[in-house]
């Protein structure tokens, strides 16, 4: 069991700290962290809870091991939520830079990898350490291996544990969403917030790659293992990143990013060669390298393999020079509007984050607390706060704690 004891000269203080604690925290991911540090810096006597075996795993496992810990673009419009504007006042008063400072002050070197997207240079277990440094030094108590089995509330809540019962004046749900239940993502947090009669808004996968249906994947299987910068849209937003295509449909960072827009029966757009201007470059080939098939000369466009399936897809008789200009202007459509729809995704197993959860409309936008039941807070990505692809989840990770941990 990993544990960080409070450090106290009282032994009848401790003690009776072990059973009747200021704040309670379950959950000992980014949000749970945060808020632990920064009740404990106030002095609150605080026990954080987790029923894994160890803390910060989705951190540890994050950005390939090396922790995307933040974006340098933190920005309110780049957070889903059915109240667009309640993540404002946490993003506002714990920036990005503050988490940077305290990434600085640990020595912990880091580097922007792309759009504003900030890495540990090292591991992403630097962050963990970090996180748990500051906690043992503000006299947080983290209990692992420990399941929460119900909670009451009277004139404090009552806490019955798989390691015994315990009281706390506050209650703060870190649990995080349903996705990647192999690091032991449960719905626990919304089953909380259901108990205290708190709305819930729909939850489903996000941040997570695509289906297709059978006849599409029987085109695009092939293709599995190609990358290219795309830009894939929807009639409400549009993001120019890595696309890949996967035995399954598509993946990479544009399709993730899309993924959080995207529902059930609606198509999206994909322009496979962002940038580029497929029918001037087939033109000019045309003139220059005509009697080269069509294939050959998409490939100067796009990889070889995609070049091949594109060309056989329009399915264009002749070599280049045999080509009409209509013809070309059908094989600049295909490259730069290429529309699928999606069957499905592949669900909470490989969705980064969870869309929905406990509505913002039954919380406090300065604390986190629910409106309706005093002393019960809810962080982090049990909320119905859902930032984009690159360090954005776990700044509203850390804003959401910080927020809580000024006032539990």
């Amino acid at each position: 069991m990993v544990q960080i004891s409070v450090v106290t000269k009282d032994a009848a203080t401790y003690a009776k700290r072990m059973k009747h604690w200021d704040v309670c925290i379950v959950g000992a991911g980014a949000a749970g962290l945060m808020c632990a540090i920064e009740a404990g810096r106030r002095g609150q006597s605080v026990l954080l809870l987790d029923h894994s075996a160890k803390p910060a795993e989705k951190i540890r496992i994050s950005g390939g091991g090396r922790c995307n810990f933040t974006n340098l673009d933190i920005q309110p419009d780049r957070f889903l939520s059915q109240n667009p504007h309640f993540a404002k006042s946490a993003l506002n008063r714990y920036t990005q830079f503050d988490f940077i400072d305290m990434v600085a002050a640990h020595g912990i070197p880091y580097h922007e990898k792309t759009l504003g997207q900030l890495f540990c240079d090292t591991s992403a277990k630097d962050i963990v350490t970090m996180l748990l440094t500051e906690a043992r030094q503000a006299g947080v108590e983290i209990r692992m291996n420990t399941c929460v089995e119900a909670v009451t509330k009277s004139d404090c809540f009552n806490l019955a544990l798989s390691t015994g019962a315990i009281t706390a004046a506050a209650l703060v749900i870190a649990t995080g969403g349903k996705s990647i239940p192999k690091m032991g993502a449960t719905g626990w947090g919304y089953q909380i917030a259901t108990q205290f009669d708190l709305p819930l808004i729909e939850t489903r996968p996000a941040l997570v790659p695509l289906t297709f249906a059978e006849q599409d994947l029987a085109q695009t299987k092939p293709l599995a293992g190609i990358s290219v910068t795309a830009s894939v849209r929807n009639d409400h937003i549009s993001f120019d990143e890595g696309l890949l295509f996967t035995h399954r449909g598509l993946s990479g960072p544009s399709i993730l990013q899309i993924s959080s827009y995207w529902q059930e029966g609606q198509g999206i757009d994909v322009d496979l060669a962002t940038g580029q201007d497929t029918l001037k470059t087939l033109k000019a080939q045309r003139q220059t390298a005509g009697r080269g098939s069509i294939a050959k000369a998409l490939s100067q466009i796009l990889p070889s393999r995609l070049a091949d399936h594109v060309a056989t897809d329009v399915a264009l008789k002749g070599n280049l020079a045999d080509q009409s200009d209509k013809a070309l202007q059908t094989l600049h459509d295909r490259v730069h509007d290429w529309q699928i729809k999606p069957v499905g995704s592949e669900g909470y197993r490989t969705a980064e984050v969870t869309l929905g959860g406990v509505d913002t409309n039954a919380l406090d936008a300065k604390t986190m607390m629910a409106k309706s039941v005093p002393g019960l807070f809810f962080i982090g990505e049990v909320v119905d706060v859902t930032g984009w692809l690159g360090g954005y989840n776990f700044q509203w990770a850390w804003s959401s704690g910080w927020a809580a941990g000024q006032v539990v």
